[in-house]
Parts: structure tokens; C-alpha cells; sequence
């Protein structure tokens, strides 16, 4: 934790979370123009915000493109905010929350973790029925082999669509499937108006990403939820979803036991 509160301390560094937060998914061109800072002091404060994991890069291309990280906060508020009294918290707080938002220009959802296990465990978190089913309350009926169709137990609903299908799948490496099906049985399952059911059938359908890397003693996780409309409220609301999720994988991998549901 002690590199989130040195990285915080810097007012250029949260000048620059600022402007990520405004609009995430920024390349290192764009930060320095709408900042007014020289490039190399830029590239400076991004190198001390990835290494505090509050800052996450995703390759577009040629092009290197910088997002807010939520997950440190995250950790920070599970750990400590529980503990003190709200007023003397709130700034930590209003920080968690705009780390979470998803800017309305640019809707992508990107979640960087590290988690203390191997390749293979992570792979197995993420496409075993047992394990899935533990801490996301989902499960997958597939072969795991790219253009193969999926059947989604998500929540106790059976989702069946021929455009779910897994896209890539590298073991202990790379995993992208498209999101599932939004139907009448599961906004009963959660309590969605009419409306809100056919604001999120009219979306086009949006694609997941895991990448798994080797990081010392574990692994890193990069969670890439993209292809949404503009102003998407599939992307509202699976924003706020992921970070739960990814946190209870993170819990039940490293202690054995999800996140209380």
C-alpha cells in the first residue's frame, strides 16, 4: 500500500488520474497535450502510477493507451475504511468511487490485479463450472475452443444464444469470450423494469478479456470489458459489477473461500 499513498502524494501524479478520469483509455500524446506538461515529466508519473497499480495499459495497435485502476483503492477501503470514522475517510472514498465511474466518452472497463497464484490455478478460476460458479455465481457450458458457443448459468438463468461464443483461448495466458444475452428471465432474475430490459437489448453485444502474466511469486490479471455503444448502460452497470467479482476470484484463490455474497 505504501507506493498507492507515495503515488497519491505528487499533485502533477493526481493531476493526471484526474484527467484519466475524465476520460480513461488516453495516450501518452493526448495526456500531454491536455495537461500542458513535457512529455518526459508525463511518462514519469505514469511509470510511478503503474508500479502502484493505479494505472493500467492496454495495447490498441501501435498505440499505448492509459486507464484509471480501481483495484488499489479498492483494497485500501476493504482493508481500512471499515475501520475509522466516514468523515475522516471521505476523500479516500470519493476516490474509490471515481475510480469506479466509467467516463461516458470512452465506455471500456479495464482492471489490472495481481494475485498470489500460478497461471494455470487463474485459467482453471476462470473457465471451471466449480470454481466460477463459487465466487461470480455463473457458470459456462463450453469446450473453451475459439468460435465455440456458450451456455450461460448466470445467477440460475440458462442464457442459449449462438452469438456467445468464445473468441480466444490461450491457457494459463488469454481468455475473451462475447458477453451474454440479456434476456426477459434474467431481468426477472433482477428486478429490471421493461424499460431497463429493452434500453440493454438494444445495445450491441460486448466482448470480455483475461490476460494472464507471470508477476513474480504470482500473477498479474488484466480484465478488458470493450465493445460498447456510446453512453452504454451495459457498460454502467457491468463497471460496477467486475470489481466485485474480480476481488471475490482474488479472495478465493488466496484464501480459499469468495468474498461474503
Amino acid at each position: 500500500m505504501d507506493e498507492v499513498f507515495r503515488a497519491l502524494a505528487d499533485p502533477s501524479r493526481r493531476r493526471l488520474l484526474d484527467s484519466l478520469n475524465s476520460r480513461s483509455g488516453q495516450s501518452l500524446r493526448e495526456l500531454c497535450a491536455g495537461l500542458d506538461m513535457a512529455r518526459q515529466s508525463v511518462s514519469k508519473h505514469l511509470a510511478v502510477l503503474e508500479e502502484a497499480n493505479l494505472v493500467t495499459t492496454v495495447w490498441r495497435g501501435r498505440e499505448k493507451l492509459h486507464y484509471l485502476n480501481a483495484e488499489p483503492i479498492n483494497a485500501i477501503a476493504d482493508r481500512w475504511i471499515s475501520q475509522y470514522d466516514r468523515d475522516r475517510v471521505r476523500a479516500l472514498a470519493d476516490l474509490k468511487t471515481a475510480l469506479e465511474s466509467e467516463p461516458m466518452g470512452n465506455p471500456e472497463f479495464v482492471y489490472t490485479t495481481y494475485i498470489n497464484t500460478t497461471p494455470e490455478r487463474l485459467w482453471q478460476a476462470l473457465t471451471d463450472p466449480v470454481f466460477t460458479q463459487r465466487y461470480w455465481e455463473t457458470a459456462f457450458k463450453t469446450d473453451w475452443t475459439p468460435g465455440s458457443p456458450m451456455t450461460w448459468d448466470n445467477h440460475g438463468v440458462l442464457i442459449t444464444d449462438p452469438e456467445q461464443v468464445v473468441l480466444e483461448a490461450e491457457p494459463g495466458r488469454r481468455l475473451s469470450y462475447t458477453w451474454h444475452t440479456i434476456t426477459p428471465e434474467l431481468a426477472r432474475r433482477f428486478g429490471w423494469d421493461d424499460e431497463l430490459l429493452a434500453t440493454l437489448t438494444s445495445e450491441r453485444r460486448s466482448k470480455v478479456t483475461f490476460d494472464i502474466e507471470p508477476a513474480g511469486p504470482g500473477v498479474k490479471l488484466t480484465v478488458v470489458h470493450d465493445g460498447f455503444d456510446p453512453g452504454s448502460t451495459v457498460a454502467e452497470m457491468v463497471s460496477a459489477g467486475w470489481p466485485q467479482v474480480i476481488s471475490s476470484l482474488k479472495t478465493l484463490l488466496e484464501t480459499g473461500d469468495p468474498l461474503p455474497a
